[in-house]
């Protein structure tokens, strides 16, 4: 195996499952492997928000001249997106020796461990990160947190982000299920955020059985703000020497608003700042430091608007919850004649509220086919769209691939409409060459 194309191919052939929930396996290899990430380690958890917070996590400690690295997942269009060393994105040559690594550990003493995709990989960039002297790792779980493979880390500082329901099949039927395996990425005497403002009781609770350094979103952190700036305040982080600061504040003024566009942004930069507090002694920043980062931070896939006529936007929202926030995104942006949305999504996924959720927003639908067995086909997302369409909406075609489904809205949009693509990753990475739009690339011309 010479190319990363080969290894990822071997990923793939190795386990049964794509989803193999557990830390057993996983944690035998890491074992065998023997590698630590000598730097403060922080995790984030979460069912949306988990890339964003990540994203400036990465911007405000590299504007503090940190070396960080940030492993996020899934990728949108090259595997190598998922590892950023110092702001770059990994080359894939620098991947290949961890990759053999892994392997070698896996196979060791004629006892073969069956690795999934997402566990084999995920530990190869973990070597590659223990191989690059960085002062700081990000780590974005997966999915879940008590069982997925990130988890075979113990982190310095944990954050979750918001719950909601999703992965229901693997995580549990609702929040306090979802919360209980969220909070499994806590640890013994370590600050944990929770930036979700109604967390589920499952998250508090653990929090207290375990003695985890809980800072809760509206009692020891919280934000405020015009349409101008922002501020934060929150609790100091107790010293090294052990003292007590809950009595003290910390806060942060006349910050301008996260580059990162939508609301939901603002509660995510929330959760960063109480993390970063929360690590003060190990990793200080500057206000200044926090003020370039949050100005300077990028995350395509996100709330992406592309200028243009008509205007493109690109959201990975890819549940009920996320696809609210993008509803409410959308109707801030003002009057547009008509909206366009190309959609496609896994079949797992639950297809009805967030459709519901959306179609008042949405004039002319673009079905798509994905390139992933897990997808559901553009024929049967409009079976289920057909019935929720409010009357002046239409189902404008089903396509075999997001870019053919994209032509088709380019060719219909006026110039003063917008284009909406969401829901997968693989919806989204589908119209992008090397995280630029390709239509953008083509100036928007069909």
């Amino acid at each position: 195996m010479n190319t990363l194309s080969d290894w990822l191919a071997h990923c793939e052939r190795l386990h049964p499952q794509i989803i193999d929930m557990g830390l057993e396996r996983v944690r035998t290899v890491a074992q065998r492997m023997d590698f630590r990430l000598d730097c403060p380690v922080i995790t984030v958890a979460g069912t949306n928000g988990k890339g964003s917070s990540c994203a400036m996590l990465e911007a405000i400690l590299g504007e503090a001249g940190y070396r960080t690295g940030v492993y996020t997942s899934p990728h949108l269009v090259h595997f190598e997106e998922r590892l950023r060393l110092r702001g770059e994105v990994v080359s894939a040559d620098a991947l290949l020796p961890s990759f053999a690594r892994v392997e070698q550990a896996r196979t060791a003493d004629g006892e073969a461990v069956s690795l999934s995709y997402f566990e084999f990989t995920t530990l190869a960039i973990l070597d590659c990160m223990a191989q690059a002297g960085l002062d700081v790792a990000i780590l974005e779980v997966g999915l879940g947190g008590r069982l997925d493979a990130v988890n075979v880390i113990d982190a310095d500082c944990a954050i979750i982000t918001s719950i909601d329901l999703d992965h229901v099949d693997l995580l549990g039927p609702d929040r306090e299920s979802i919360g209980r395996e969220k909070a499994g990425i806590m640890r013994t005497g370590r600050p944990v955020i929770v930036s979700d403002p109604v967390p589920p009781q499952s998250v508090i609770d653990h929090a207290f059985e375990i003695g985890a350094d809980l800072w809760r979103f509206g009692r020891d952190f919280n934000y405020s703000g015009d349409k101008q700036q922002w501020a934060w305040r929150g609790r100091a982080a107790a010293s090294a020497a052990g003292d007590d600061a809950a009595g003290d504040t910390r806060r942060y003024s006349g910050l301008a608003y996260p580059a990162l566009r939508g609301a939901n942004q603002l509660l995510n930069a929330a959760g960063v700042l109480a993390a970063l507090t929360a690590l003060r002694e190990r990793l200080p920043v500057t206000a200044q430091a926090i003020r370039n980062g949050l100005a300077l931070v990028t995350l395509p896939g996100r709330f992406q608007i592309i200028a243009g006529q008509p205007v493109l936007v690109l959201d990975v929202a890819h549940n009920p919850h996320a696809v609210a926030a993008l509803a409410a995104n959308l109707d801030a942006m003002g009057y547009y004649p008509c909206t366009h949305a190309v959609f496609g999504a896994m079949a797992d996924k639950d297809i009805v509220p967030m459709l519901a959720r959306l179609g008042p927003v949405v004039d002319r639908w673009y079905l798509t086919d994905l390139p992933t067995p897990r997808a559901a086909t553009a024929q049967s997302l409009q079976a289920v769209c057909q019935p929720l369409l409010p009357a002046r909406a239409e189902i404008a075609g089903t396509f075999a691939d997001p870019m053919q489904a994209l032509r088709a809205a380019l060719a219909a949009a006026g110039a003063a409409d917008r284009i909406v693509v969401f829901g997968s990753f693989f919806t989204v990475g589908g119209v992008l060459i090397d995280g630029v739009p390709r239509a953008q690339a083509q100036h928007l011309n069909p």
